[in-house]
C-alpha cells in the first residue's frame, strides 16, 4: 500500500548535457500528470506520461525536467542561399543603373543581414530519450521508495484504529441484548406506576416488548460492519491502488454504525456510536492520501 505522498530526483548525463528530473507527488482523487521541460523536448512528453504512469496509478504528480550543458556547444552554420542570390542581383542591377562597376566579394555579401545564420544543431530525441530516461526511472524509484514508506506508517494506524472499531463493536454487541430487558423493566415499572397490579395486560406488554425488540434489533448492521471491517484489513495489504475501496469502505462503515446509533435506543451504545463514528471520521482523513 502506497501513500500518494511523495518525492524523487534523479540526474543522467550523456549528449554533452546533465539531465535532472525531479517528481513530487500530492494527494488526488484521479490521476493528473503536469510535466514542465524545455520546450525542445515536447515531443518526449507522450513518452514521460507513459513511464510515469508505470509507477503512479493516483494522485497529482508534478515532473521538472532541467537541462545544463557539461561539453562545448558547436553552433552550426547555415547560409541562406535565396537571401544571398537576391542581395546579389539587386546590388548587380542596382550598379547597372548607376552605371558603376559591381565589385562584390563573398565576404562582404555574408556581411548582409540574414545570410548567415547559427543554429543550435538538432537534437536525435531517441538519443535523448535513452539518456532522460534515466534519469526518469532514478526518480521515480525514490518517489515510490517514499511513498511506500509513508504507506506503511499509514498502514499500521489504519490497522490499530480497525482494531479499536472492532472492540467497540463488540461492546456494543455485548450491549444490545441487554437494552430489551431493561426496557421491559422500565416499561413495566412506569405501567405499575399508573395502573393497578390487576388492570394492566400482561400479554399486551409482550407485545409491546417484541415490538421494541425487533425495531431496535442491530444484529445485521453489527454482522455487516464485521464484515466491512475484515474487507478493510484485508485491502491494506493489497498490492496496487486501493483507495477508493478503502474510501468506499468507509462510507459503508459510517453508514452502519448512524444505523445502529438510530435503532438502539440506549444511551450506553449511543455513546459507543459517538465513539465509533469519531474513529471512523479520523480512518476517513487517513485514507484520502492513500494511492
Amino acid at each position: 500500500m502506497r501513500s500518494m505522498t511523495g518525492y524523487g530526483s534523479g540526474e543522467a548525463q550523456g549528449l554533452g548535457k546533465k539531465f535532472i528530473v525531479e517528481i513530487k507527488s500530492i494527494n488526488h482523487r484521479y490521476s493528473e500528470i503536469i510535466i514542465k521541460q524545455p520546450r525542445q523536448y515536447l515531443l518526449l512528453e507522450e513518452k514521460i506520461r507513459e513511464l510515469v504512469q508505470k509507477y503512479v496509478q493516483r494522485g497529482r504528480v508534478e515532473v521538472y525536467v532541467k537541462v545544463e550543458e557539461t561539453g562545448e556547444k558547436k553552433p552550426v552554420i547555415k547560409v541562406d542561399k535565396d537571401i544571398a542570390l537576391a542581395y546579389y542581383k539587386s546590388l548587380k542591377d542596382l550598379a547597372n543603373i548607376l552605371e558603376i562597376s559591381p565589385e562584390l566579394s563573398v565576404y562582404q555579401l555574408v556581411s548582409l543581414p540574414e545570410i548567415i545564420k547559427l543554429e543550435e544543431p538538432e537534437e536525435n530525441l531517441e538519443h535523448v530519450w535513452d539518456v532522460l530516461k534515466k534519469a526518469f526511472s532514478e526518480a521515480l524509484e525514490k518517489l515510490v521508495e517514499m511513498r511506500e514508506a509513508e504507506g506503511l506508517v499509514l498502514k499500521n494506524d489504519l490497522e490499530k484504529r480497525i482494531l479499536y472499531l472492532e472492540e467497540l463493536t463488540k461492546m456494543v454487541s455485548q450491549r444490545s441484548p441487554l437494552v430489551v430487558e431493561d426496557y421491559r423493566e422500565k416499561l413495566k415499572g412506569r405501567i405499575k406506576e399508573l395502573l393497578d397490579e390487576t388492570q394492566y395486560d400482561e400479554v399486551r406488554l409482550n407485545q409491546e416488548i417484541v415490538y421494541f425488540a425487533e425495531k431496535s434489533n442491530i444484529t445485521e448492521e453489527l454482522v455487516r460492519l464485521q464484515s466491512h471491517f475484515r474487507q478493510f484489513l484485508n485491502s491494506l495489504n493489497t498490492q496496487g491502488s486501493v483507495g477508493r475501496k478503502l474510501d468506499f469502505l468507509v462510507q459503508e462503515m459510517n453508514r452502519e454504525t448512524n444505523t445502529i446509533g438510530s435503532k438502539a435506543n440506549d444511551l450506553e451504545i449511543s455513546n459507543l456510536v459517538i465513539e465509533m463514528k469519531s474513529e471512523i471520521e479520523k480512518i476517513r482523513e487517513q485514507i484520502q492520501n492513500i494511492e
